[in-house]
């Protein structure tokens, strides 16, 4: 899903925009706006969401569905995508510094990867679970996690998705990165639905 992220004034999202700290090493934009366009049913939807420090998520505040032509889906009018629109916006909304360098520059997580549907790159994956690489993999775990929690879907599936590796494994990676502090501020509660 191809989806136009901007901050609340209407400027585009960029790395810029991630001004509050997460987790050990990222930083998020703390509200924003995004829209796309569905061309079957000719409906474009447009959702608002905050980060809420309380919950450890972004949070849906605002959803408006408008008709795009005349022969708009009267059905997909009335339904909502706002779940996938959150997810697709995130990774724009989420920046990370890849070097150790106090002067690296920033990057959001949506420049890593040209993959539809991946979080991170097909060599930050490789680099993560290879032995003796425990930072590299803390800190992918923290991007990870901190994309998928942010938006409401279970960080250890989209761990276990991203690295391919069991559900045990990235459970315990998931732990550790918390207990080195890394998960701070990011929230995901089991069983809690998505609902943006």
């Amino acid at each position: 899903m191809k989806v136009d992220v901007k901050n609340l004034d209407g400027k585009p999202m960029t790395w810029r925009s991630a001004t509050e700290p997460v987790g050990s090493a990222l930083r998020i934009a703390p509200a924003f706006v995004a829209s796309t366009t569905d061309e079957e049913t000719g409906v474009e939807t447009t959702i608002e969401a905050r980060y809420s420090t309380d919950e450890g998520r972004y949070i849906v505040t605002t959803i408006i569905n408008r008709a795009t032509r005349d022969d708009f889906d009267q059905q997909a009018l009335r339904r909502t995508a706002s779940v996938a629109i959150l997810q697709a916006a995130i990774p724009h909304c989420i920046a990370v510094r890849l070097a150790d360098d106090p002067d690296a520059g920033w990057t959001s997580i949506a420049d890593l990867t040209s993959t539809e549907g991946r979080i991170i790159p097909p060599w930050m994956a490789a680099a993560a679970v290879k032995r003796g690489t425990k930072d590299d993999r803390m800190e992918v775990v923290e991007i990870v996690y901190g994309a998928a929690a942010l938006s409401g879907n279970p960080p250890v599936r989209a761990l276990q998705v991203e690295l391919d590796i069991p559900h045990r494994t990235a459970s315990d990676w998931i732990k550790k990165a918390r207990a080195q502090g890394r998960l701070d501020g990011m929230t995901y509660s089991v069983g809690r639905q998505a609902d943006g």
